[in-house]
């Protein structure tokens, strides 16, 4: 994917959270891998502490490394929230590179649910 196609992709997932969530700014790397976080938990509009924000944020970071099969998922506690186990160390190098891949995982992780029966469909 060419540097532009990501660009004008990346911008329409970042309008599309802004939309679900009413906001009037777009949301950041961090504010995608939150909401994706969330989606992946499955429990929309509690309050979470900040640890929990945290937690979602890993979660979302290896649900998007777990397409490419560095993770793996092993299940739900008993809270109900996911654990995923570490099969291989990120091959990606360097800061800018790994906002690109994980950026292009976001992409896919989006155009998956948008084909599933419109999952983000807005209320």
């Amino acid at each position: 994917m060419e540097e532009w196609q990501l660009d004008y992709k990346w911008l329409s997932v970042r309008h599309k959270v802004k939309d679900i969530f009413g906001r009037d700014t777009l949301p950041d790397l961090n504010g995608v891998l939150f909401m994706i976080g969330i989606q992946e938990l499955g429990r929309w509009g509690e309050n979470f502490t900040k640890e929990e924000k945290q937690d979602l944020m890993h979660i979302a970071a290896c649900k998007l490394l777990s397409l490419d099969g560095y993770y793996e998922f092993e299940g739900r506690d008993a809270d109900g929230w996911p654990h995923y186990k570490l099969l291989r160390p990120l091959q990606v190098k360097g800061v800018k590179e790994q906002a690109t891949y994980i950026k292009q995982k976001i992409i896919h992780y989006f155009q998956e649910l948008e084909s599933d029966d419109s999952v983000l469909e807005e209320e």
